[in-house]
Parts: structure tokens; sequence; C-alpha cells
């Protein structure tokens, strides 16, 4: 359990700091699944950013 709370966990932790909520704004369970994917999203580019830095991260997109 504390392997999976240090791998697992962290993530949707710091997703729901950058909400502020633990509500979602869309009501329908497409719509939450595609506010969380895009919440994942944007988790992943930015830790991505912060492992890599910009400029390997474009290099990689680009090629």
């Amino acid at each position: 359990m504390r392997i999976r709370r240090q791998t697992f966990e962290h993530p949707f932790g710091t997703l729901k700091a950058w909400m502020g909520s633990t509500h979602f704004q869309m009501k329908t369970l497409k719509g939450v699944r595609t506010e969380i994917s895009l919440n994942i999203l944007a988790y992943t580019f930015k830790r991505l950013i912060a492992i890599l830095g910009v400029q390997p991260l474009i290099g990689a997109i680009q090629t």
C-alpha cells in the first residue's frame, strides 16, 4: 500500500489541488471522462516539461 500511495495517488492528489475542489464541472459520465482526460493530459505535459525541459520536448513532438 505504501508503494501504491507513492506512485499512483500522487497524480490524483495533484489534479485535485489544481482543480481546487473534489467536484467535477461536468454532470454526465461522458463529460466527466473528458474533463479528467484533459486534466491528466495537462498533468503529463507538465511532468514531461519538468523532466525533459521545453526544448527536448518540442524536438520530440516535431519528429
